[in-house]
């Protein structure tokens, strides 16, 4: 089990690893070893995950998620299948982390009355600026 916070953990059963070839610079590293790794997380079909957890992950995963529901995180900044393998998991994760928080409910506000005559009184200096910038008049 991976614990993400004190009462959520994801099996390592659920993540599905396979090592492709980095691109880039390397020399001949880069053609002779598969050393990224391409992380593979069943975000909709996760028994770790509570819906509303799930939810959010998904809205969080954008390009990430597959038409299956399928999380994938390629990791291939180090040159070592071990340090990208650690990288793709901490991605992984960072995101279930920011999704297990329920979003703060936006409170309406109004703009004070000083804020508003802030703002006009910088508009109209802007505009003074701008006015300023054009011809000469002739008399």
């Amino acid at each position: 089990m991976i614990p993400i916070t004190p009462h959520l953990a994801i099996d390592e059963a659920e993540l599905e690893e396979s090592f492709i070839q980095a691109s880039g610079p390397g020399g001949q590293n880069v053609n002779k070893l598969a050393t990224a790794v391409q992380l593979r997380f069943d975000v909709a079909r996760s028994p770790s995950l509570p819906d509303p957890v799930r939810l959010r992950l998904i809205d969080l995963a954008g390009r990430r998620l597959t038409q299956d529901g399928v999380m994938v995180i390629t990791a291939r900044e180090h040159r070592t299948q071990e340090r990208n393998r650690q990288a793709a998991r901490e991605r992984l994760l960072a995101l279930i982390r920011q999704a297990v928080p329920p979003p703060v409910p936006r409170r309406k506000t109004r703009p004070t009355l000083a804020s508003k005559v802030r703002r006009l009184e910088a508009k109209g200096a802007r505009s003074a600026v701008k006015k300023a910038r054009g011809r000469p008049r002739e008399d």
